[in-house]
């Protein structure tokens, strides 16, 4: 390869208009109407205006909706996996009529985008998922929820989403490609971690780097809510910790805007197509160490990446050859590297695929599972598993259960003892020591934080809503609020499960 590979569609398609035709936007906007969008529909945003979703200029209409369902492509022929699409409520769509244009805000009223709108139509979950299941690449979950529309039309784009978080590593598709061309790059591989990495990924994405004689972009999708989310900041503090272990001049390490995608093949296409725009030729798919489940190798995850010659041979039933998966793939033209089973080979202290390990060897695999019982446990976590640094930042947000906070919820009729039973154990805990206890008593939380409500149905669901919030915001932070309601709680385990 002489040179970069050029974006998907030839060139970047960024949605950020002039200085000039922004300040006009805003100033018109003073009297349009305005869409709020979700965290996860900002993300999407973002990803179109800085030209990541390159050739799109806008969320798809109905036409192009419906033909990349079926063919995973878009009405003009040009290959496409994943509708990129706005879903809005019912009442939300009938105020929009085509030809108008709205403002596009986050949840705080700031203007990324202006969405000029083309038409609406309601969304049908399991007719698309018939659709796309028809066509052999089945959607791995629905794009809307029911008696959710869809809004198509052309985006201008005013300024990125305001960002706080890790602002030094958040770059654009062309700031990178600016960069992998100062550096004389030309060949670049692309990890997209949603996880922590841990020693087998860390090994097996420089093998893959060494072996296709390409230089590492380590881009973990790091597009969730850093407030609301608590592995967000978790995830980007243990890829920089594994830095220092990886060649500084043919690794760089930036931040992907996007939303953490479910495992499914649409998915590795859209994040195929986005890694190409940043620049990659090269996509390593799969390897996360998942909670839950044993899926880890990339075929585990697609029906239809290109497998290399160490990757086992597809079972019946593993992996559909797919035609339309295929042509999407080609026209994408990006590497697609499967993950395969690593397993830790003790008498040779490396990861190897399971196919290559000698078979007379000594070999030691860890699942999710088994990491978080240890975690939860304070265990320690083996040196062959992971690394020191990653374990000190995984502990750092996930403490072990003993230092972590719970809350108790008492039930009951009114003078039942529920005030009495909540005061004994918040005592005997501060007794023991070593956590720190709040006491949430029913008539202090109506004094001072639902005074003006009665005790009417509606009323008593409200203060047992503003009751559990505090309570959760408690037990995040450490602590074990105990917590007696002071009225009567008809059907009490409805109300628990709440």
């Amino acid at each position: 390869m002489d040179a970069l590979i050029p974006p998907y569609g030839d060139e970047l398609t960024e949605l950020l208009v002039e200085p000039g035709r922004a300040a006009e936007i805003r100033q018109q906007t003073l009297a349009m109407a305005s869409l709020d969008l979700t965290w996860t529909q900002i993300c999407q945003l973002e990803l179109m205006l800085n030209g990541a979703l390159s050739p799109l200029r806008g969320y798809l209409g109905r036409a192009d909706f419906e033909s990349v369902l079926t063919t995973l492509t878009l009405t003009d022929g040009r290959p496409w996996p994943m509708p990129i699409t706005l879903a809005v409520s019912e009442k939300a769509a009938q105020a929009l009529k085509p030809g108008q244009t709205v403002a596009l805000r986050d949840g705080e009223g700031f203007m990324p985008a202006i969405l000029h709108v083309s038409e609406t139509w309601p969304a049908d979950p399991d007719g698309e998922s018939a659709m796309a299941a028809g066509a052999g690449v089945p959607l791995s979950q629905p794009l809307a929820q029911p008696g959710q529309h869809y809004v198509a039309g052309r985006v201008e784009g005013v300024a990125l989403p305001p960002r706080h978080d890790f602002p030094s590593v958040r770059h654009t598709p062309r700031e990178l490609r600016e960069q992998f061309v100062r550096r004389g790059w030309r060949r670049v591989l692309a990890s997209q971690p949603g996880r922590p990495m841990h020693r087998p990924q860390l090994e097996f994405m420089q093998q893959a780097a060494a072996r296709h004689e390409a230089n590492l972009l380590l881009q973990p999708t790091a597009g969730s809510d850093p407030v609301l989310e608590s592995s967000h900041v978790t995830l980007v503090r243990a890829c920089q910790a594994v830095l220092p272990r990886l060649p500084s001049a043919t690794t760089l390490f930036a931040l992907s805007p996007m939303i953490p995608l479910p495992a499914g093949p649409r998915e590795t296409l859209l994040r195929a197509i986005t890694a190409r725009n940043y620049g990659c030729s090269h996509l390593i798919v799969g390897g996360e160490t998942l909670e839950t489940g044993t899926r880890r190798r990339g075929q585990d995850y697609a029906s239809g990446p290109r497998h290399e010659a160490h990757d086992e041979p597809a079972q019946n039933g593993q992996q559909t050859q797919n035609t339309a998966f295929q042509a999407c793939l080609e026209a994408v033209s990006v590497t697609l590297i499967p993950f395969p089973r690593m397993v830790y080979v003790e008498d040779r202290d490396e990861y190897l695929p399971q196919e290559e390990a000698p078979p007379y060897s000594r070999k030691q695999v860890m699942g999710g599972q088994e990491l978080n019982r240890r975690m939860m446990l304070g265990l320690k976590i083996p040196d062959w598993f992971t690394y020191p640094e990653v374990v000190e930042e995984l502990r750092r947000s996930y403490p072990p259960r003993r230092q972590q906070g719970f809350t108790v919820f008492f039930t009951g009729l009114s003078g039942a003892g529920k005030s009495t039973l909540a005061k004994a154990l918040a005592v005997k805990l501060m007794e023991m020591g070593g956590r720190r206890v709040t006491l949430l008593d029913g008539d202090i939380v109506r004094k001072n934080l639902s005074s003006e409500l009665g005790f009417s149905r509606e009323h008593r669901d409200i203060n047992i809503r503003r009751i559990g919030f505090v309570a959760s915001e408690i037990t995040k932070h450490g602590a074990s609020p105990s917590v007696p309601p002071s009225h009567p709680m008809p059907r009490p385990a409805r109300r628990c499960g709440r």
